[in-house]
C-alpha cells in the first residue's frame, strides 16, 4: 500500500522520511524505523539455511533479506523481525503436524519417487515474538560500525495497549508491511508471517501475525503487538501483547483456544 504522507505533518512531527531501493522508513523522536525488502532465498541460500536449521524443509517462498527494524538510538535498543529467526522458533516449537489426510500427498511435489512420512510441523508455525539487542555504533578506521553488547530485557506487566488511543485519528506519517515467509500447502489453505508497522506523530504501532489455515481442519493465528508512545521521553517504554487463537473448522461455531501475555521493555540512553 502506498501511504500519502502531506509535509506538513511531518514537519509538525519533527519526523523525515526516506526511501532508497529495497529500503525505506523514517526517523522520529530519536527513533530510527526501516522497513528492507527483497526476492525470495534463491537455491543456494536455501541450501544453506536448511544446513544450519538441520532440517530439509522450508516454506515455498521465503524473504530471507526482508526485515523490520525500530532502533532507539540515545539507548542503542533495537528491535528487529527476520525469517530465519522466526524459522528457528519453529524448528525448536516442533509443534506435530496437523492430521489432516491429504497431506500426505502435498509433499510428493518435492520427491515424487520416495515415500513422504510427516515427521514435522509442515504449516511452519512459530512462537517467534520478534529480535532484539542492544547495539551501539563504533568508528573503526574511519568507517562506522555497529556492535551489539546485550540482549533485550522484557518484563511481565499488567499494563495493556491502549487501542482507544490507537483509533484515534491522527495522520500516519509511515506505513509498511513485510512478508517474512509463505507457503500456500499446495493450495489447500496458507501459512503466512508477515509483520505491519504504522508510524503516527504521537507513536509507532507494529503487529506481527503468524496465520495459518488449513482448509477444512484448522485455522491458527498468532499475533504480537508492540506499542511506543514518544511524549517527549528519554527513556521510552514498549509495550509488548502476544496472543494466540486456534479452532478447528468444527469448533469454529464454539469457543476458541486462546492465550495471552504481556510485557514491557524500559530503555535507558
Amino acid at each position: 500500500m502506498e501511504l500519502e504522507v502531506d509535509e506538513n505533518d511531518l514537519n509538525a512531527a519533527g519526523a523525515e522520511v526516506f526511501a532508497n531501493g529495497g529500503r525505506k522508513g523514517i526517523r522520529i523522536h530519536g527513533w530510527l524505523i526501516e522497513s528492507r525488502t527483497n526476492s525470495i532465498l534463491n537455491s543456494s541460500t536455501v541450501q544453506e539455511w536448511e544446513k544450519k536449521l538441520e532440517t530439509s524443509h522450508l516454506p515455498e517462498m521465503v524473504f530471507g533479506e526482508n526485515t523490520l527494524i525500530l532502533k532507539h538510538l540515545n539507548s542503542g535498543t533495537k528491535i528487529h523481525f527476520k525469517a530465519f529467526d522466526a524459522l528457528c522458533g519453529w524448528k525448536q516449537e516442533a509443534l506435530p503436524p496437523v492430521e489432516v489426510p491429504a497431506a500426505a500427498k502435498w509433499k510428493f511435489r518435492s520427491k515424487p519417487f520416495e515415500e513422504v512420512i510427516l515427521d514435522y510441523d509442515y504449516t511452519f508455525t512459530t512462537p517467534y515474538c520478534g529480535s532484539g539487542a542492544i547495539e551501539i555504533e563504533k568508528e573503526l578506521n574511519g568507517t562506522k560500525i555497529s556492535e551489539e553488547t546485550g540482549n533485550l530485557h522484557w518484563e511481565d506487566c499488567k499494563e495493556e495497549i491502549d487501542l482507544v488511543a490507537l483509533a484515534s485519528k491522527e495522520p500516519i506519517l509511515f506505513y509498511d508491511e513485510v512478508v517474512l515467509y509463505e507457503d500456500e500447502l499446495a493450495d489447500n489453505g496458507v501459512s503466512l508471517l508477515t509483520v505491519k508497522v504504522r508510524v503516527m506523530p504521537s507513536s509507532w504501532f507494529l503487529l506481527l501475525q503468524f496465520w495459518l489455515r488449513v482448509d477444512g481442519v484448522l485455522i491458527r493465528l498468532r499475533e504480537t503487538r508492540m506499542h511506543c508512545i514518544f511524549a517527549g521521553s528519554t527513556n521510552p517504554v514498549v509495550l509488548r501483547e502476544s496472543c494466540w487463537r486456534e479452532a478447528t473448522f468444527q469448533a469454529l461455531a464454539a469457543v476458541s483456544l486462546c492465550y495471552g501475555s504481556h510485557a514491557v521493555l524500559h530503555m535507558n540512553s
